[in-house]
């Protein structure tokens, strides 16, 4: 039976209670603090002896005694063991005995090594055990699943296949068992497999895939970057045109190619640049400033950024899968032809919901007398829609009729054409009126007999467009080989038409199509290399029928004297349509392939761009625009060249429409505007918008600075010499612009001060030289004056087309990013103005410290005083030189400044009791905000 024993009379406050084994009825009372006391349970008086324990830590955590009694044991908060013993060698295990260890290593030692030797292998000498993460260890983030490629279907499948909509079906050939699958390991992966994932790719089905040689025109191109940029890259090497190319660096510029066919295209290119409307993202704006922009070019690249970020934002287009990685950009992955025919659909029903939005009169303010005014279309609708009527005939007799609009067509081949190996004509003609008036049986719902019912679906055409697009679907071998056949007979039959005057000029008997092919025939006759890989013709006549029909034949340059003019034919139902444009795929294993344009330039801008009366065909590869023959436009090889889409236009589409341009651009732009953010407040204002009376005229200064953002890092790589090399630069995007006046009583005050509001990811804001914080572009916290890219934009576009001249430093970079095309005779740019031939660039803080004894940019940069800096340094050049009048003079100046910069090595010296740069006072007119 268990009992209390008499309360203990302590002297320190318990923590730890412990029996001492040697004394069965002494106890050891601990506390935390280190205070030890041992005293006996039994009532008897205590002794007060105190002993203490000197722990590194603070507090004790733990106390015990060893099992042997030998050695007391305590813990403290620091991860320190105090021991305490009665001997100098205690043992804390009544029966302890020997730890055995393992038999030492019996394994020879390793010959030394001497490592000074240049030849010796470094992954002989071993390195130590280490818990960092090694070079070699690879995140997850790094690597891809790398899946089994399924096999090609069996051909005698394909040849036996049948089509119901887009299922087909086959019987079994009964060629392997069932659930067997042969694994076969290829000794050599070819480089295209690395890039394209598709495998319906015209060569991308092949075990091996031959190599083809692509020519050098029609390779993809890139920008060497230099430690300059762009500044030393010569663009004029690859194009000698005034037409201006498109920059490929920029994620999603796949469709560059797509952007100059709509560009050329006279009706489109006008009617675009008319249309104005609120949205933020609207690809019909940003499409007309960028068509803008290519008009003021002569013969510089531009870039679509702006484009391509309103892109970016529609849910649309990233459902469709047309919003690529960087990644997969970059390597080619994915099926370009398939992606380019998706783009090609969804930017003709974007412009057209884009624009049919709007008004009529708000829409075409620019177009004259225009003849769009019907409720509910578009210019894009005009131009492109094609009125349908679809039929469905149920075996019933039931028939349902309804009405229907596409702006474009695919392409239906026939059925098992790819099989017959003697090789069938059907021209070109005859598979887009199949395609068209497209014919067949499926599966739907019959109202009368209230199930499905096998139908017959017929399509029938109402109206012909005036620009006819045709979407190819070469997605797969079957499609190719149409192709290729095809070209092949209608290479003999041409052969076989002028082979008499061909042989007797040329005095050689013509054979087969790889005996013409070869280098000597080619060398024998020039003019079969023409007709090689030709089977689109260049132009089409159709014509409506009285029973709804629609007829459909190849239209020749000698038919128009059987048949008579184009304009004649169009009173009796018949146009005739020529080839705009074909975009077609490259196929290079070492780039993974890119898309490249064949455009037809019109007499209009070829005599509105370079001043001469002509029609010529054109080469449009990113930046890279080169004349072709006409042959050229129409050859397709489909080893490596391979079609996409086609661009068919009426005869005589010009004289249809009014191509008048007319700004939509009015200066109630420059007007006093909200701030998006919801926190800014009006004592916070740090410019004041102009009065109706202030609007800027021809010649006008505006000081200017923008601000940037980074919204991904550039990719370079260290060359083996230890030189760096970039691969693609970093993406900028504009986050602060600012306008401030450049004459006038308020000369210096600023009229724009815009944060620009942004969806993207921001990596860097870039504070220490842009003044931008996190949170200042953020509509939600932001106490800035924040507003869209587009209204921002609208304002530079206001006063470039007004006739202002920028002043600023280093503006180049600043029109570029905000993605604007300025004249340079509107450009006043003092990085150029303060440089000597073959010398480097001065900054702006130097020049302000040098000639303007101001110090700026002290701590972070600000625009607005990058602006005022960037006017007064102006006017101090004009100062300086006279107004241009003495530029000997002038000359001497800028020798002096040179010299002071390399005894100062171009930095700024920072006196004591400087005051800062911002309490300056740089123009004694500028009024308090």
């Amino acid at each position: 039976m268990m009992r209390a024993i008499t309360p203990l009379q302590v002297h320190v406050d318990p923590a730890f209670l412990r029996f001492i084994p040697t004394y069965t009825s002494r106890l050891a009372i601990i506390s935390q603090s280190g205070q030890c006391q041992f005293c006996e349970p039994t009532g008897l008086a205590n002794p007060a002896d105190i002993f203490h324990v000197n722990p590194v830590g603070p507090l004790l955590m733990t106390f015990d005694v060893s099992a042997s009694k030998q050695a007391l044991a305590f813990g403290d908060s620091e991860g320190c063991v105090h021991l305490w013993t009665d001997s100098p060698e205690p043992s804390f295990n009544p029966y302890s005995r020997e730890t055995e260890f393992a038999l030492p290593c019996l394994v020879d030692s390793l010959p030394p090594l001497d490592w000074s030797q240049d030849l010796l292998p470094l992954s002989l000498i071993p390195v130590p055990l280490t818990t960092d993460t090694l070079l070699s260890d690879w995140p997850a983030a790094n690597s891809a699943p790398a899946p089994r490629r399924a096999p090609p279907v069996d051909a005698e499948i394909l040849r036996t296949m049948k089509k119901v909509g887009f299922i087909g079906y086959a019987p079994n050939p009964r060629t392997r068992l069932r659930n067997q699958i042969p694994y076969r390991l290829k000794e050599s992966d070819s480089e295209f497999d690395s890039f394209s994932q598709v495998t319906e790719s015209p060569i991308g089905r092949e075990e091996e895939p031959h190599l083809h040689m692509v020519s050098k025109k029609y390779r993809k191109v890139t920008i060497k970057y230099s430690k300059l940029g762009l500044e030393d890259f010569d663009f004029k090497h690859y194009n000698k045109t005034l037409f201006a190319g498109l920059e490929p660096h920029i994620p999603n510029a796949y469709c560059n190619c797509m952007i100059q066919v709509l560009y050329f295209l006279e009706p489109v290119r006008c009617l675009i640049q008319n249309h104005l409307c609120q949205k933020e993202f609207c690809l019909a704006c940003e499409l007309g400033f960028l068509f803008h922009m290519l008009d003021l070019s002569r013969g510089d690249p531009c870039q679509g950024s702006n484009f391509l970020r309103a892109f970016r934002t529609i849910p649309e287009a990233s459902a469709l899968g047309l919003i690529l990685a960087d990644s997969d950009e970059a390597s080619g992955k994915g099926n370009l032809a398939r992606l380019i025919q998706r783009w090609n659909r969804f930017i003709l029903t974007q412009l057209h919901q884009d624009m049919q939005e709007l008004e009529v009169p708000q829409a075409y303010r620019g177009a004259g007398g225009s003849s769009f005014c019907s409720s509910g279309d578009s210019v894009i609708g005009q131009l492109f829609s094609c009125e349908m009527e679809n039929c469905s005939l149920c075996r019933c007799g039931s028939e349902t009729v309804r009405a229907s609009s596409t702006l474009l067509f695919t392409l239906s081949y026939p059925e098992g054409s790819n099989s017959d190996k003697t090789g069938k004509n059907c021209d070109f003609a005859q598979v887009l009126k199949r395609s068209i008036c497209l014919e067949q049986n499926t599966q739907a719902w019959c109202d009368n007999c209230e199930k499905y019912q096998p139908t017959i679906q017929t399509r029938n055409i109402r109206h012909l467009p005036d620009i006819l697009v045709i979407n190819c679907e070469v997605n797969s071998l079957k499609e190719a080989g149409f192709w290729r056949m095809q070209a092949e007979v209608a290479f003999k039959m041409a052969i076989k038409k002028h082979g008499g005057e061909i042989s007797k000029s040329k005095e050689f008997a013509l054979a087969d199509w790889k005996e013409l092919g070869s280098p000597e025939g080619m060398l024998m006759c020039p003019s079969i290399e023409e007709l090689k890989n030709v089977w689109l013709p260049f132009s089409l006549r159709m014509k409506m029928t009285k029973n709804k029909g629609l007829d459909v034949c190849n239209w020749t340059d000698g038919d128009e004297m059987q048949w008579g003019p184009a304009r004649a034919e169009e009173e009796h139902g018949v146009y005739v349509y020529d080839l705009m444009a074909t975009v077609v795929h490259i196929l290079d294993s070492r780039t993974g392939g890119s898309l490249v344009a064949h455009i037809k330039v019109g007499e209009t801008y070829h005599q509105r761009k370079e001043g001469v009366t002509h029609q010529q065909w054109y080469l449009f590869n990113d930046f890279l625009i080169e004349p072709i023959d006409k042959h050229e436009a129409v050859q397709f090889d489909m080893n490596w060249k391979v079609p996409a889409i086609l661009y068919y236009i009426k005869r005589n589409l010009n004289s249809k429409y009014n191509l008048n341009i007319k700004n939509p651009i009015e200066a109630s732009v420059l007007l006093a505007e909200a701030s998006l953010a919801r926190k800014q407040r009006k004592t916070h204002t740090t410019f004041i918008p102009l009065m109706p009376n202030e609007m800027p005229q021809v010649g006008d200064l505006v000081g200017l600075d923008a601000e940037f953002v980074t919204l991904n890092e550039e990719e370079a790589e260290l060359r083996s010499d230890g030189t760096k090399s970039t691969i693609k630069p970093s993406q900028m995007s504009v986050a602060r612009i600012t306008c401030v006046r450049g004459q006038g009583p308020n000369e210096g005050i600023p009229f724009i001060d815009d944060y620009i509001s942004t969806q993207e990811q921001v990596v860097d804001y870039l504070t220490q030289y842009s003044g931008i914080k996190p949170g200042d572009l953020d509509a939600k916290i932001s106490s800035k004056h924040l507003t869209t890219l587009k209204s921002t934009y609208l304002k530079l576009r206001f006063l470039i087309d007004i006739g202002v001249k920028f002043v600023g430093h280093g503006l180049q970079k600043d029109f570029r990013v905000i993605n604007l095309m300025v004249p340079k005779d509107q450009v006043l740019d003092t990085v150029y103005l303060f440089h000597m031939p073959r010398k480097r660039m001065i900054s702006l803080r130097f020049l302000a410290w040098y000639f303007l004894d101001l110090k700026i940019q002290g701590e972070t940069h600000d625009s607005i005083e990058d602006a005022r800096t960037a006017l007064q340094l102006y006017r101090k050049y004009l100062e300086l030189s006279k107004n241009g009048t003495e530029p000997e003079s002038f000359h001497k100046v800028l020798k002096g400044l040179y010299e002071k910069g390399r005894k100062m090595d171009w930095k700024v010296p920072e006196p004591e009791g400087q005051t800062s740069p911002k309490n300056a006072a740089v123009f004694s007119s500028v009024l308090p905000l």
